[in-house]
């Protein structure tokens, strides 16, 4: 059931890959980041629905990407996820250049 739900990913958050090739476990990290990046807030409702919220804490604590504006960095850590924990933003948020 876990990869039919992933049918209701918005193909233009996972963008650099086809969604219907997209493994709910192999590719948690990716589309967990790329739906925190790109979704809407319709589209991050919808990732709790694939993932149980511990699963997402776990891959977003655990598994930095640096792909995030400082904005959406802070709104995911502070008021999506709540975390009460330091994170190193420059782990997560990309550089200009």
């Amino acid at each position: 059931m876990g990869n039919q739900l992933l049918k209701n990913l918005n193909q233009g958050v996972v963008w650099s890959s086809e969604k219907g090739k997209l493994d709910k476990e192999r590719d948690k990290v990716y589309i967990i980041h790329q739906t925190f990046m790109y979704g809407t807030l319709e589209d991050i409702k919808n990732l709790f629905e694939i993932y149980s919220k511990d699963e997402i804490k776990d891959v977003f604590v655990e598994t930095p990407l640096r792909i995030y504006t400082p904005p959406a960095f802070n709104f995911i850590k502070n008021y999506v996820l709540e975390l009460g924990l330091p994170l190193l933003e420059e782990s997560y948020v990309k550089t200009a250049l």
